[in-house]
């Protein structure tokens, strides 16, 4: 069973402070039919996987974007559990090098896209670019305004080479976000995950939902649309995400390869 997660797919102009992120409107029956539920997605996602890559002839792109503790990890490691890490590739964006500050902002990115029968997994991505840049005024308005344009017009380039882009935005409160720091900082297991600057980073929350809305609506296109998902609750999430991916890879009609004979003579000896 997938969900139809038309709902969640963002159509500007939006407004992040009017949607419900412990929305669970999809699917009613509790959290624990939930995870059964998407373990059933995760085998099919696992077959369409295999037969993306052993095909050859698609692309799939996912970004995932959300604000400190929103769940990219969580996300990557539930959704794509048990898929084939062979045909999967996971790149993530942190502070630039200096050799990266050398070249344009999309540099680093474009080499990481994926390439025929993969997909690749954005954890943050080219939107650091009017995310981070934008709040801590890294840059001047000027030349970070004038990005949107620059992403529209790279992600269309990579969706007219064959390439399906789809870009989630996790959507958690800040009251979950305090829940989820408490909970790094009470488990000593976690407190890797846990930095001073998550808290001053949390200052500027207002400033980051003002991005965030930015950024998904100067860059939903139906080619390469946002999904604003409803992230409180981990398990609605990433039923979500999970049936998204599926329609997507279903939709393009992945099968396997024909092969080169039915090999009905064939013997092994």
């Amino acid at each position: 069973m997938t969900l139809d997660t038309s709902i969640y797919r963002a159509t500007p102009p939006i407004d992040l402070t009017s949607l419900n992120t412990r929305d669970t409107t999809l699917f009613d029956d509790g959290k624990k039919a939930g995870k059964k539920a998407h373990k059933e997605l995760n085998a099919r996602l696992e077959s369409l996987q295999e037969q993306l890559y052993a095909e050859g002839q698609h692309r799939l792109l996912i970004v995932l974007q959300a604000t400190d503790t929103g769940g990219k990890d969580g996300t990557i490691r539930r959704v794509f559990e048990g898929v084939n890490p062979q045909g999967v590739d996971v790149a993530s964006f942190k502070k630039p090098t200096p050799e990266e500050l050398a070249h344009d902002y999309l540099w680093r990115v474009h080499k990481h896209v994926p390439g025929d029968g993969r997909i690749t997994i954005f954890n943050r991505s080219h939107y650091e670019d009017v995310l981070v840049v934008r709040v801590h005024d890294l840059v001047p308005q000027e030349r970070w305004s004038k990005r949107y344009e620059h992403i529209r017009n790279f992600e269309q380039m990579l969706v007219d080479e064959g390439t399906t882009i789809l870009k989630f935005f996790l959507h958690i409160s800040k009251d979950e976000q305090k829940e989820r720091l408490e909970a790094r900082l009470e488990n000593p297991d976690k407190h890797w995950k846990f930095s001073l600057g998550d808290l001053e980073e949390r200052k500027r929350w207002d400033d980051y939902q003002a991005a965030f809305e930015a950024m998904i609506n100067e860059t939903s296109t139906p080619d390469a649309p946002w999904y604003v998902v409803p992230a409180d609750r981990k398990w609605y999430r990433d039923l979500v995400i999970s049936s998204t991916i599926v329609q997507t890879l279903d939709s393009l009609g992945v099968d396997w390869p024909e092969p080169e004979s039915d090999y009905a003579d064939v013997d092994v000896v």
